[in-house]
């Protein structure tokens, strides 16, 4: 036992050892105590290993043989050699504007279509730690698909933002939703400014604050609206947004149809947003000079494609510092990181009051549908009047907005047990347990240490449907993700860990994970696997201003 121990010791010096000198070398977005003159009250890691040379040049040399095939076989459509089953424009409209771009029409065609297989997949259970599939074939590759009639039970699901495991389907758990059901429908067939309102939505709303720590909160019955819609109401013509690199397609269009003006700061990257915020007050507006009517910085939680979390402290030091409002959405944040399931303020134990605009959904770690605004009562009382997702869009379903009720006040400890917090502890340490293991393996992970979104990358586009493939061969569902929604050269596969899976399922998942390494080469790190810091043969990585 002794023997055991020692070593366990040693190992933990070593980890710790490698991972302040990877760090030293790297960059990797590492802060033990402050970073630009912030202070941090806890480590700060976040992970962005840059693949080997060799690794991006087959990569962009994969893409142009596939492109370079797609032409050929479009040649051989053209001369009829081939039979073309893309969507096509009639030849009575030769003369209009084309409903389809080229070079959109012909990826679809020649690129995503080889891989399609691995998208869309129609499930047939519960989206739990555990799902069944329906299987599905083709006869022409991936044009058209064939349902067999047999359901692949018992797939691993690690795909789904079921966060906290409240996706669930038990009886006693769920009496106040069937409740709800009972006294009000499935749906209210109105919005909220006519006869939509009930007593559920008012308590959500009110439990939706008090769990925030804000004077107030809102309920929208769409998250994507609740950006989309929102954003357009809170600045106009003449404001300025500061949008994050890699901020969500919801808040690119909330933020196009808000007729503000527009600039992009590089991902976490602190000095290139100072430098924007500065310029934005010594310039001005364009042409006018004229000051901006208002600079709004916006910003997610945690970042749903490269799993990393939003610098949160020295946002708010600069939103403090030039006068600027902050408005975070935390989709995918909320209820999956800090003590208590709060978010990234929780996380970084700020003062809620320190975000102008607060914005989560349900979607995700709730189980639930919609989304929520919440900060000051000045700013929900405009909304509810100004916004066009509270005027005109249709009411929260009751049992959708019971359902919400119920996970806040097990998250709260409002129902007696402290079920929620253990669910919270869980997913932190499931997170924590996948990231190490796939950092001993030798794979290239992206994003912070508790997010429990895992970005795996594989680079090559042949790789990543061989990969979803072969983990469906396994009975485990994965979600890989390519060009368009990634760089080119950064495809995917996104693991999102849930309170909900049990450590068996875990290894099953990264025990395959490890075969498919050697099998599709996809080791791509240049970390050492060992243990002992002198074999470490770094990479350094930095993000430009």
């Amino acid at each position: 036992m002794a023997a055991c121990q020692s070593e366990l010791l040693l190992s933990d010096m070593w980890q710790q050892k490698a991972t302040e000198l990877n760090c030293e070398k790297n960059k990797i977005s590492t802060m033990h105590s402050q970073a630009n003159g912030v202070p941090y009250k806890k480590p700060f890691f976040e992970s962005f290993e840059q693949a080997p040379l060799y690794i991006a040049v087959l990569t962009y040399m994969g893409y142009g043989i596939v492109t370079l095939f797609g032409y050929l076989r479009d040649f051989m459509r053209t001369w009829g050699l081939e039979k073309c089953r893309a969507a096509v424009e009639r030849l009575e409209q030769t003369d209009f504007v084309p409903l389809y771009q080229d070079f959109e029409n012909f990826y679809t065609r020649n690129l995503y279509r080889r891989v399609s297989d691995n998208w869309n997949r129609p499930i047939c259970s519960l989206p739990g730690p555990e799902f069944d599939l329906m299987e599905r074939v083709t006869d022409d590759y991936n044009w058209t698909f064939r349902y067999t009639g047999k359901v692949i039970k018992n797939v691993i699901n690690m795909g789904s933002y079921n966060y906290l495991g409240f996706a669930e389907n038990d009886e006693k758990n769920l009496s106040t939703v069937a409740d709800a059901i009972e006294r009000h429908g499935l749906g209210l067939c109105s919005s909220r400014h006519e006869i939509g309102n009930t007593e559920v939505h008012e308590e959500l709303e009110n439990l939706i604050a008090r769990f925030l720590g804000v004077e107030s909160a809102m309920a929208f019955g769409m998250g994507f609206a609740t950006n989309s819609m929102n954003i357009p109401a809170l600045v106009s013509k003449g404001c300025l947004i500061l949008s994050d690199e890699l901020n969500h397609t919801s808040i690119i269009l909330g933020a196009r149809l808000s007729g503000a003006t527009i600039r992009v700061f590089k991902h976490n990257n602190m000095k290139s947003l100072e430098k924007l915020l500065r310029d934005a007050i010594v310039h001005g507006q364009p042409r006018t000079r004229k000051p901006w009517k208002k600079i709004l910085i916006i910003v997610e939680g945690i970042y749903s494609m490269e799993g990393s979390v939003v610098r949160l402290p020295e946002i708010v030091a600069l939103k403090k510092k030039y006068k600027a409002y902050l408005y975070l959405d935390e989709a995918h944040s909320i209820g999956a990181i800090g003590p208590g399931g709060r978010g990234v303020v929780e996380y970084f134990d700020l003062n809620p009051a320190d975000v102008d605009v607060l914005m989560g959904t349900f979607t995700k770690t709730f189980g639930a549908a919609g989304g929520y605004i919440a900060g000051k009562k000045e700013l929900v009382d405009y909304l509810r009047v100004n916004s066009h997702s509270a005027v005109y869009a249709t009411s929260m379903s009751s049992p959708v907005a019971q359902q919400i009720i119920r996970v806040l006040k097990c998250l709260m400890g409002l129902d007696g047990t402290t079920i929620g917090r253990q669910r919270v502890h869980r997913l932190a340490a499931n997170t924590r347990y996948f990231r190490e293991r796939l950092h001993q393996m030798g794979f290239i992970i992206y994003g912070h240490e508790d997010s429990p979104v895992v970005p795996l990358l594989l680079f090559m586009p042949a790789k990543t449907g061989a990969f979803a493939r072969e983990m469906l061969n396994r009975d485990i569902g994965v979600v890989v993700v390519g060009f368009p929604a990634t760089p080119i050269a950064e495809s995917r596969a996104r693991f999102c860990i849930s309170a909900a899976h049990t450590q068996e399922m875990l290894d099953k998942v990264l025990s395959a994970i490890d075969e498919l390494g050697d099998f599709l080469h996809i080791r791509f790190s240049r970390h050492s696997r060992s243990l002992r810091p002198e074999l470490f043969d770094e990479t350094n990585f930095e993000l430009e201003d």
